[in-house]
């Protein structure tokens, strides 16, 4: 497992953040910082995405990741401001190979056995398991955990506050992901004092 790999899992906590305004990823990464979380995950949801990573990356506090990468002229680009992994919402091939040659951690999405088998012949040993709270949840995860024991999980989607510790108590999970971890929306509400509340104590539930 990879030193990237290995410390999400030691975080637990993986960032999705969509950005529509530029001004408040300093906040952002400050409140991320103090709470010793190291990743975010900047979808490919807003036209802002590849400008953000960008920044972020040249900034060089956070292992910035690149989310909702669909294609391959997304994966070059994202990986071209300065990505240093890529998640997708499904498996694409193209993306997948290219990733491998530029040793680019890439996390797709995978919710069946026949993706998960997809995956693992990839070479892959972390897989998106999205979106979660339609594919079966947690329960799903501990099903899909007996046939292939040795491959972790990345949840997302219906993942939030009040469930995300029965998930990073599983075994096969690596870490889960979600904008309940933090969000420009709440960021913006008072400048990220009430993110950074909601974040500490997210925090600290896991380290009890």
């Amino acid at each position: 497992m990879s030193n990237m790999v290995s410390q999400l899992q030691n975080e637990k906590l993986l960032p999705l953040y969509t950005v529509h305004n530029m001004d408040l990823l300093d906040t952002v990464e400050s409140i991320l910082l103090e709470n010793n979380l190291h990743f975010i995950e900047v979808t490919y949801r807003s036209d802002k995405a590849s400008a953000a990573i960008k920044y972020l990356s040249e900034s060089g506090k956070l292992i910035v990741g690149a989310g909702t990468v669909c294609d391959l002229e997304t994966a070059k680009n994202a990986i071209a401001n300065g990505a240093q992994f890529i998640v997708q919402p499904g498996i694409d091939a193209d993306v997948l190979r290219y990733c491998k040659e530029k040793n680019i951690p890439i996390f797709p999405g995978a919710v069946t056995p026949t993706e998960i088998i997809q995956a693992m012949n990839l070479g892959l040993t972390a897989v998106k398991f999205f979106p979660a709270n339609v594919y079966g949840g947690l329960k799903a995860i501990k099903s899909l955990g007996g046939p292939f024991p040795s491959l972790k999980f990345i949840p997302t989607g219906g993942i939030n506050k009040e469930n995300y510790q029965e998930f990073i108590e599983n075994d096969s999970i690596l870490a889960v992901g979600g904008s309940f971890i933090i969000s420009e929306k709440t960021v913006a509400i008072d400048n990220g004092v009430t993110a950074s509340k909601n974040l500490k104590e997210l925090v600290s539930k896991i380290n009890k």
